[in-house]
């Protein structure tokens, strides 16, 4: 790792730290996710390979792109680009109350369900989309979905059964401990939007416990009939549809009367991606 200089931590995981990174050649700035091997069990050093395998085959202006990955001191380095806007989730959270113009969410909800398209084209489940893993471009106007570290490349019939997610994200299946394919991406995306109509997750609670039954069992929470029109709340209807084989696939979405014209700007709002095919 010679070739990059570090400048600081940004974030620490289970397994090692994430560093903003300099790379000497030509000062780009860049992320790098230094993977400890030393100690991990076969199954935890496969989902690194995993991830770096991900990574390394989604190539879309919607999900961070992957640079390069090198094994040295016992650990596995992977290099990605690095986004300056933050996380979704922070951007939020500093909102502290003021609800997004609904055009902003339809521009990011439209974004999100592009990347998803690919990302299941490619018959990838991501399977930890929050929006702690979503990271915004410098001027906020894009976009882009990261951390693949459990993805499941899938058969193109199979389905997943490993339990696995941030709980406040968990589809209804993944709760009740079923089988689960891209629906259940679907619901994430669909608690990452609402998350952006309303500032808060839908279902929040001190257990694990009351928090799945909460999944299974409550009301979805209303979003500001005033502030978004009936059509951002149709969508937030079929994605967080209790039942997997309701809810819309991405492609369907792409078709959605709130996202459509959303879906067809896209390429312009992110001008600086516009050499990469989005559909």
């Amino acid at each position: 790792m010679e070739c990059y200089r570090e400048i600081r931590v940004v974030g620490r995981g289970s397994f090692g730290a994430v560093h903003l990174c300099e790379r000497r050649s030509d000062g780009q700035q860049v992320v790098v996710k230094r993977v400890s091997i030393s100690q991990m069990t076969d199954s935890e050093l496969e989902a690194s390979c995993t991830e770096v395998r991900v990574l390394s085959m989604v190539q879309h202006p919607l999900v961070v792109r992957y640079l390069d990955s090198v094994v040295q001191d016992e650990a596995l380095h992977i290099v990605m680009e690095y986004l300056p806007g933050g996380t979704l989730r922070d951007f939020l959270r500093a909102r502290d109350g003021r609800l997004l113009p609904q055009q902003d969410v339809v521009t990011w909800a439209s974004q999100l369900v592009l990347a998803l398209y690919h990302i299941h084209s490619l018959n990838v489940l991501h399977r930890d989309i929050t929006s702690s893993n979503i990271l915004l471009t410098a001027n906020h106007r894009c976009l882009k979905i990261g951390d693949f570290g459990i993805s499941k490349i899938l058969a193109s019939k199979s389905r997943a059964q490993t339990l696995v997610g941030t709980p406040c994200y968990l589809s209804p299946e993944l709760c009740d401990g079923r089988d689960y394919g891209r629906e259940s991406d679907i619901w994430a995306t669909g608690v990452v939007i609402y998350e952006m109509l309303a500032l808060r997750r839908p279902f929040e609670a001190p257990t694990l416990a009351s928090l799945v039954m909460q999944i299974l069992r409550a009301r979805v929470p209303p979003v500001s009939a005033t502030h978004y029109d009936s059509t951002v709340h149709d969508l937030i209807t079929i994605m967080l549809h209790r039942e997997p084989k309701s809810r819309p696939s991405a492609r369907q979405l792409l078709a959605h009367p709130a996202l459509i014209a959303a879906v067809h700007a896209a390429p312009v709002t992110c001008f600086h991606c516009s050499e990469a095919s989005y559909v």
